[in-house]
């Protein structure tokens, strides 16, 4: 900085620093007398011992209180640690130097090493793009996968659900995605993930080829709630920093149940009701702020997959509804295909693509529709098909859908290593399904 630019920034300059003490601390939240700050804002706590400080963000105010919450654990945090206010929000760094790396979720190196330099400070809290400057997504983003190149096409842009239960393939098809994508970057966010499952999905499923275009953003289940929060604020800030520079950006977070059952946490510590399933109202608040921001703005797009964890594979428990009213489509994984070694297991009658219209020619069009009429009339009749009852002859439409229900499953199934064109899974979805059939 200049010495004209601090003399003109000396009258706003503050010599003092403002401190607090720790008064108690009630299962998540510390609750301090002091210092003066705002809701967002970082402060420094400082064991008694001689230890390093704890980061927390100001989460609230009750009575002449404030209350944090830690970003770290408080084993060592006591009556009369002093509070220091840093009067400004978490700020992370990004910049292309960051692309193979793994960091936490304040943007650190998760192996401990120091960041690179050359890269640009940039805040996890950010406002989503005016809706009327959004460029509309006419261009498909082709991912590899036939079951949603040909029948749920992708725009670049466009923010995706992809609504699973426990071990049906949410990870899989996030390699899938990361491998085949024709994406610049691709920013990675493992929420409330298991640790050991890191360490596989960056070396079995991402692998290196996948990592050298990728930013890995990793908060474990074992860290505090604010944390986990504060990895997918940081992935996507991360994500929008690369698509300010022109990129065309993939997100993929998994998962967003993680991120609201972490922002449940913080709710019911500061004290809010518990609404449906125990979730608080700031969860359903939180959910929009996070998921609009990704999509289309003037200089790039980021095309966004959210993993939902579906509880007992029930589409329409709270998060998953919120969700899906949300995003512009969704991808259903079905645990009965998966049980068949149907890979990817998706239902394609239950998934959607709300701009695929816009992305597609007639041609391609009018073949999705008619596999999915074929799909549609097979898995109506499927019961009566299994036991033997139908007879063949009694309906055409039918007997159609059983003599296409072959070539239908191996159009859909695909090996997680292979990989298509968009050009060449359109060709293939008409000449089987299309207006010559």
């Amino acid at each position: 900085m200049k010495a004209a630019d601090l003399l003109e920034e000396m009258p706003y300059l503050n010599p003092y620093k403002q401190y607090g003490k720790v008064t108690r601390v009630v299962g998540l939240t510390i609750e301090s007398k002091g210092p003066r700050t705002s809701v967002g804002e970082l402060c420094y706590i400082y064991p008694q011992e001689k230890s390093n400080p704890v980061l927390a963000e100001v989460v609230g105010f009750k009575d002449k209180f404030v209350q944090l919450m830690p970003l770290k654990q408080t084993i060592e945090i006591s009556p009369g640690s002093l509070v220091e206010a840093t009067k400004k929000p978490l700020q992370i760094k990004a910049g292309n130097n960051i692309i193979g790396k793994v960091i936490d979720g304040t943007g650190q190196p998760l192996d401990g090493s120091k960041l690179p330099d050359g890269l640009t400070p940039v805040p996890t809290e950010a406002e989503p793009p005016n809706p009327l400057l959004r460029p509309r997504i006419k261009e498909p983003l082709a991912l590899g996968i036939k079951a949603i190149d040909g029948l749920l096409t992708v725009g670049k842009g466009q923010r995706i659900g992809i609504f699973a239960g426990s071990g049906v393939g949410k990870s899989t098809i996030l390699s899938m995605l990361t491998r085949h994508s024709e994406a610049d970057v691709n920013v990675i966010a493992l929420i409330g993930e298991r640790g050991r499952e890191v360490k596989d999905f960056i070396e079995r499923d991402l692998g290196e080829e996948g990592m050298k275009k990728s930013v890995v953003v990793v908060a474990t289940s074992d860290q505090p709630a604010l944390m986990r929060i504060k990895g997918a604020m940081t992935a996507t800030a991360v994500a929008e920093y690369f698509r300010d520079q022109g990129k065309q950006v993939n997100l993929m977070m998994d998962s967003v149940t993680r991120f609201a059952m972490a922002q449940r946490e913080i709710g019911l510590a500061v004290g809010e009701p518990p609404t449906t399933k125990g979730y608080t109202p700031s969860v359903f608040a939180m959910l929009p702020r996070l998921l609009e921001r990704s999509g289309t703005s003037q200089k790039g797009s980021i095309t966004a997959f959210y993993t939902v964890l579906v509880d007992g594979d029930d589409l329409n428990e709270p998060i998953a509804d919120a969700v899906r009213g949300i995003l512009d489509g969704h991808f259903v994984l079905d645990r009965k295909l998966a049980d068949k070694g149907h890979y990817p297991a998706i239902n394609v009658l239950q998934s959607i693509s709300r701009v695929m219209e816009d992305l597609v020619d007639d041609h391609h069009h009018y073949a999705a529709e008619s596999l999915r009429h074929y799909l549609s009339t097979y898995t109506e009749s499927e019961d009566l098909i299994n036991i033997g009852a139908y007879k063949k002859g009694s309906s055409k439409e039918v007997d159609k859908a059983i003599k296409m229900h072959p070539i239908i499953n191996k159009f859909l199934q695909q090996d997680t290593n292979a990989e298509y064109s968009f050009e060449k899974i359109r060709q293939a979805l008409i000449e089987q399904f299309g207006k010559g059939e």
